[in-house]
């Protein structure tokens, strides 16, 4: 029984048993881990500017931060240690565009999943007819391996301009006040990277669940169809030309045998000619 059998008598649960249904549920699921963990961030890291003067000093900057992580346009209010005035301070760096294509691709990774979930379930007919649907969802399947693969890799790279951007240590040089040596700055703490390492990790995780998928949805085409009965043809005619050729070689050897058995049934005729004239001249 194929798959596509296998999924026409399949309910709506049994169909995680099929490795195409299986796998795209995964899908569906790994999807949404990504653009949530990653598009739902939001991150805050503090500094500390001790001047000179005490009064002046803040030793306890909150700087918030937060997706499509638009850098340049975060700011904060930081002690200039002179006079009563304070200084607006904005970060460096875009990361917009690697960010919000990788959460794009998430988004429309979650809603074909779940779609094509629902036509393995609901509209297998209309999915094998005419072999369109398993060739659109090879196609789609393809391309969706790719763009995993493109956007994980320039949000890995985003990333990690993010965090040298909103390293403490890095964000003080942007302060005046911390550039003069009788201040003193430092860190508090940091922002926490777990939850956008882990949405790279599920990018990764979906470029090898999609890129893995891509041999089972080939499986149901007309491509490999085709070339499983072109393979199937030529093992028969191999076959047959074998059981041909065997069958030619019996004949033979029972020809050869047939001869063998008469020449060995006139030797003694032969044998008894030349042992006749003996026989009477020895009688003379």
């Amino acid at each position: 029984m194929d798959t596509a059998d296998q999924l026409a008598s399949a309910g709506t649960f049994h169909v995680l048993k099929i490795p195409l249904g299986f796998i795209r549920v995964l899908e569906w699921l790994f999807a949404i881990f990504a653009f949530a963990t990653c598009g739902g961030y939001s991150g805050q890291l503090r500094v500390s500017v001790d001047c000179m003067e005490k009064a002046r000093s803040n030793l306890s900057i909150g700087i918030d931060f937060a997706y499509p992580f638009r850098l340049h346009q975060v700011s904060f209010e930081a002690p200039a240690c002179e006079g009563i005035r304070n200084e607006r301070v904005f970060l460096i760096g875009d990361s917009s565009s690697s960010a919000e294509f990788f959460v794009t691709i998430a988004v429309f990774a979650f809603l074909y999943s779940l779609m094509a979930t629902i036509v393995y379930i609901f509209f297998q007919n209309m999915y094998h007819e005419n072999n369109r649907g398993p060739l659109i969802d090879f196609v789609v399947t393809v391309v969706f391996s790719f763009m995993w693969l493109v956007s994980s890799s320039a949000w890995a790279k985003a990333l990690s301009d993010v965090k040298t951007a909103t390293d403490p240590d890095e964000v003080q040089f942007l302060i005046s006040a911390c550039k003069v040596q009788s201040n003193k700055c430092g860190s508090v703490h940091g922002p926490r990277w777990s939850g956008l390492n882990t949405s790279v990790v599920f990018g990764f995780l979906n470029f090898v669940l999609w890129a893995g998928n891509i041999w089972f949805v080939f499986k149901e085409t007309g491509w490999h169809k085709g070339a499983s009965r072109l393979a199937d043809g030529a093992s028969e005619k191999k076959a047959g030309t074998f059981n041909q050729q065997q069958t030619y070689n019996q004949g033979s050897f029972d020809q050869s045998g047939s001869y063998n058995t008469q020449g060995n049934y006139d030797q003694p005729s032969e044998y008894s000619q030349v042992g006749g004239p003996t026989s009477f001249s020895n009688q003379m």
